[in-house]
């Protein structure tokens, strides 16, 4: 198969990509490439250029926060930084979904959201701080997109989600403890634990599968 995967180079698309290129000719999307999503007028050219079989989503501003840098509050959010989140992660998504269905008569795409996409991010895990609701608002949109999508672009091509809990890379160390002990399995994600999920979804074997949404956050989200 020929699979594009957007955020090729982040913390899991580089994971993802590695694990998929055993078997498929991966086709890599990312700002740090020289591809900027935004660009509607690269995307267009760009999917109307590379036919694939798969579309994996894993591009996205993320709020990451520099170590020792403080973390505001929801009263310190810029309305234009809001909008910043609005506009990759929503704006450029769907951008990105409709040039490939547009470009493309069957196949396959995976979304990513998040698990503050479905709940809250807890304020009591950043210290006084928020995480940026435009993050989280954001990613509760991706689910209700992919929804959208796998209805109106059925049955020629299937639309998923995978919404992913917290992934462990290089938080400090109170941090993560404090995050295993609200998670039911005890720990955070590795970043090849979704390696699997995505081989399921981009092939065969999830042939009636579409408009699902697959919450991989170790029990995150039950409590």
């Amino acid at each position: 198969m020929k699979i594009v995967i957007t955020g090729s180079e982040g913390l899991l698309g580089k994971e993802i990509s590695k694990y998929l290129a055993k078997t498929d000719k991966i086709l890599r999307l990312d700002l740090t490439l020289g591809h900027d999503l935004t660009d509607e007028t690269f995307v267009k050219k760009w999917f109307k250029q590379n036919k694939a079989d798969a579309l994996v989503n894993c591009f996205a501003l993320n709020d990451h926060v520099e170590k020792n840098q403080k973390r505001g509050t929801l009263f310190d959010v810029t309305l234009e930084s809001f909008s910043k989140f609005m506009d990759v992660n929503l704006v450029a998504l769907f951008s990105v979904c409709r040039e490939y269905a547009r470009n493309n008569k069957k196949g396959s795409i995976v979304n990513f959201s998040a698990s503050t996409g479905i709940v809250s991010a807890r304020p009591d895990l950043y210290d006084g701080g928020h995480k940026h609701i435009g993050y989280s608002v954001s990613k509760a949109g991706v689910i209700n997109m992919t929804k959208f999508l796998s209805t109106h672009l059925a049955p020629e091509i299937r639309v998923n989600c995978v919404a992913p809990g917290g992934v462990e890379f290089d938080q400090d160390t109170e941090f993560i403890k404090k995050y295993a002990n609200l998670t039911p399995l005890k720990r955070m994600m590795k970043k090849t634990e979704l390696n699997g999920l995505v081989e399921y979804l981009v092939g065969s074997k999830s042939s009636y599968v579409t408009g699902a949404m697959f919450v991989i956050d170790g029990g995150w989200t039950t409590w």
